[in-house]
């Protein structure tokens, strides 16, 4: 046993900000709201339903993990929402067709009591999103103090204790860092001069992390991925995470990449392409948006596999990465993949993936663990980046000096092994000699 971390009560009601009222947001809304009534299980949550190894094997000590650190219960949450179209939760998750009506009419009255602030929202940032719900300002600081503004009124109108936010919305166009992020007073000078390297998501970031809001990005903007930002929430004390939920193609690289680099099995090429219909797959046929995805979903591989260290393996990899807009699949995502591996000797295999995944639902419970795995850091006093976070974003944040951790199994363990720290008990290592000698 090690020393505990003082960790707050999660007392009181927890408010959840979200910029973006459509399919991801509604679907995690509604779920949480059956199952806080009893009519649906949180699969998918690994807050709610994953346990935890303590100690040793034999000490049989596995409580879930909702059990084992202060986590606020489902019953203190509290939902508020930005969206440039102005549906409230319920019509929105119509539109979206990700759930059945069988779904969302047991929680219709709750979700018509949801109803989205007028958003921070430029076309330019996302060419094939429209909407009239937006506000207006002078400039780029005035819509952020706005938000302010919303955040403030949305605790004191709710009764919040505490209040996280997680970037629900669209991919905006690729934006590389320039000099307006390399330091907050040069960003905020950019936000005074409305100069266009600051996009909304950036605005959203900002506002939460002056008024101490725990920030997470769902998507692959930049957001708050860079060093003025970073700045920020470091002096402020506030947690950040992100980035681009890592759902359904990126999931299973995520799985199967690791296996192949454990077991030594070369790769010559890898192609994914996916077909789907939903409001994020509009917004991806645009080629600036699709770039930013493709930024996300491209550094996977090269970071688990280590070109560099293992040339003879994975020193000439082809990886294509392609995302169709089909209406007909709605969120019903498709994702196929052809890996060319190769084995002993240099003989040629293939492997062949076809996922047909439901990206909202994935997604949904993201959203509930990194709400409630935020508010437990920023009541552990954990501020700035949480890389123990990593096991939900297809790009994780990191520190410079480092390379990011993509395979999924080691981020898994550095999020478990993150807890059990703040609770003071023992690492869990799986060496396993103490069971033999």
């Amino acid at each position: 046993m090690t020393t505990p971390a003082e960790i707050r009560p999660a007392d009181g009601k927890l408010g959840v900000l979200l910029p973006g009222l459509g399919a991801v947001a509604t679907t995690f809304i509604a779920g949480v709201e059956a199952i806080r009534r009893g009519v649906a299980e949180p699969v998918g949550s690994v807050t709610q339903l994953q346990t935890i190894r303590l100690g040793k094997r034999t000490e049989e000590r596995v409580p879930r993990i909702r059990d084992f650190v202060p986590l606020a219960a489902l019953d203190q949450l509290v939902f508020g929402a930005w969206d440039p179209i102005p549906d409230d939760a319920l019509e929105s998750a119509r539109v979206a067709k990700v759930l059945e009506d069988r779904d969302i009419e047991p929680v219709a009255a709750f979700l018509q009591t949801i109803r989205p602030m007028p958003a921070v929202f430029d076309p330019d940032y996302v060419k094939r999103l429209h909407g009239p719900n937006v506000k207006t300002g002078r400039t780029k600081r005035d819509l952020g103090e706005q938000l302010r503004d919303d955040i403030r009124r949305f605790m004191a109108e709710h009764g919040c204790d505490r209040l996280v936010m997680i970037w629900c919305g669209s991919t905006e166009i690729f934006i590389a860092p320039g000099p307006a992020h390399q330091s907050l007073a040069a960003f905020e000078r950019a936000m005074e001069d409305n100069d266009p390297a600051i996009a909304p998501s950036m605005i959203y970031a900002w506002a939460a992390l002056k008024e101490g809001v725990p920030y997470a990005n769902g998507a692959p903007n930049l957001s708050a991925d860079f060093p003025a930002l970073h700045e920020l929430a470091a002096a402020n004390g506030v947690p950040i995470a992100g980035k681009d939920f890592k759902t359904g193609q990126t999931l299973i690289k995520t799985i199967i990449a690791p296996g192949l680099k454990a077991r030594m099995l070369g790769l010559s090429g890898w192609f994914s392409t996916n077909i789907l219909g939903n409001r994020d797959g509009e917004v991806l046929d645009d080629p600036e948006s699709f770039k930013t995805k493709e930024e996300s979903k491209l550094g996977v591989l090269e970071h688990i596999l280590q070109p560099d260290m293992y040339p003879e393996l994975y020193g000439n990899i082809y990886h294509k990465v392609r995302i169709n807009y089909y209406p007909p699949r709605g969120d019903n995502k498709e994702g196929w993949d052809n890996l060319d591996i190769f084995g002993w000797l240099g003989y040629p295999m293939q492997i062949k993936i076809d996922f047909l995944c439901r990206d909202s639902i994935l997604a949904a419970p993201i959203v509930l663990d990194l709400a409630l795995f935020l508010d437990l850091a920023a009541r552990s006093g954990m501020a700035g980046i949480q890389e123990w976070l990593s096991f939900y974003f297809k790009s994780p944040l990191h520190a410079p000096e480092l390379y990011p951790e993509h395979d999924i199994f080691i981020q898994h363990m550095k999020l478990k092994n993150t807890l059990r720290h703040l609770m003071g008990e023992e690492q869990i290592t799986h060496l396993g000699r103490e069971y033999y000698e």
